[in-house]
């Protein structure tokens, strides 16, 4: 005779849903969002359905109707002109940028939205890498100098937290402290401490224009800074530094074949880890749901809540608001 019978709770919902072990809200989301010039502006993204690039005015209604849906954050990313691009990345701590406007703009609107912008030079540089290249080669420390000025004029604009992506050696430390001694104090740091080099990045790089260009005279990808795939001690070794320098928030990317990397980390530290539901992530999603080969809304929950599982705090996903309207309802 059985007498342990596992399936006994989960008989019916009402049972399933007392033993979940965790479960997603919309308080776990950060939309990320892709900002361009101009007004009353919007363009449909092609290898992201249902995403756009937008004017700063139709950013802001966007924002307003996320925390209507219980989203409270956003990742901003801008689609800067050509003509505003070098190699020093400079255009990026403008005071009156497309960043810095769109922050103001975001904060006055909504107050209570907790606005992220990415720190990177990548969408500033007309080489598309994250650093300032001297001799063909990823320049890291003068990049640091670059990135620290980038977030304190993010926090002059007023951003919550800011977010390096760019993977360079000790650049939280560098911003901290440029961010003390500008009297931010209370801004925090999300840093990507274990950002992969990774082929699901593709959507968003042509989203943003910010691919590595096609010259013989540079590093024709970006794993000279970010991670080798192949590896995961490694992870521990850049979140362990990132925290040592001051940051406040660990993030992983990519995101859903990195659940290993996730679980690691969570079960090496306390502090709040995000992750990142990558563009080719949702890009395959879209693709196979518009097929008929997946269920897009079962499929949508079930990743994100993958993430929650895997031990993950907040998620970046473009889902976000399409999975909060789920949620609602």
């Amino acid at each position: 005779m059985i007498h342990s019978r596992n399936r006994r709770l989960r008989v019916n919902d009402s049972l399933r849903s007392m033993v979940r072990e965790c479960t997603l809200t919309t308080n776990d989301f950060v939309m990320p969002i892709f900002v361009m010039e101009g007004e009353n502006k919007q363009e449909a993204i092609p290898s992201m359905p249902g995403i756009f690039r937008r004017s700063i005015d139709l950013t802001v209604k966007e924002c307003k109707e996320l925390f209507s849906l219980g989203v409270k954050a956003v990742n901003l990313y801008m689609k800067v002109s050509e003509d505003l691009k070098d190699n020093t990345g400079k255009e990026s701590w403008n005071k009156n940028g497309l960043m810095q406007n769109t922050i103001r703009a975001i904060k006055d609107a909504v107050p209570e939205m907790v606005v992220m912008p990415d720190v990177a030079l990548d969408p500033y540089s007309i080489y598309g890498h994250d650093g300032i290249i001297e001799n063909g080669k990823i320049i890291n420390d003068a990049t640091n100098d670059a990135l620290a000025r980038m977030s304190v004029s993010h926090a002059e604009a007023g951003a919550d937290i800011v977010a390096p992506s760019d993977m360079m050696d000790g650049r939280v430390q560098v911003i901290r402290e440029a961010l003390e001694e500008s009297g931010f104090t209370d801004v925090g740091i999300l840093s990507y401490a274990a950002k992969y080099a990774s082929s699901f990045y593709g959507p968003f790089r042509s989203a943003l224009d910010s691919a590595p260009k096609d010259n013989m005279e540079i590093p024709k990808d970006k794993k000279t800074y970010q991670m080798d795939f192949h590896n995961s001690r490694e992870a521990l070794n850049e979140v362990f530094k990132d925290i040592d320098e001051g940051a406040d928030i660990i993030m992983i990317k990519p995101g859903l074949p990195y659940l290993d990397i996730v679980s690691k980390v969570r079960e090496a530290i306390d502090l709040p880890i995000a992750v990142y539901n990558v563009s080719g992530e949702y890009a395959m999603v879209k693709a196979a749901a518009q097929n008929g080969w997946l269920d897009n809304d079962k499929t949508i929950i079930e990743s994100l809540t993958c993430f929650k599982r895997a031990g993950a705090d907040m998620i970046f996903t473009y889902f976000a608001k399409e999975a909060a309207i789920l949620l609602n309802k």
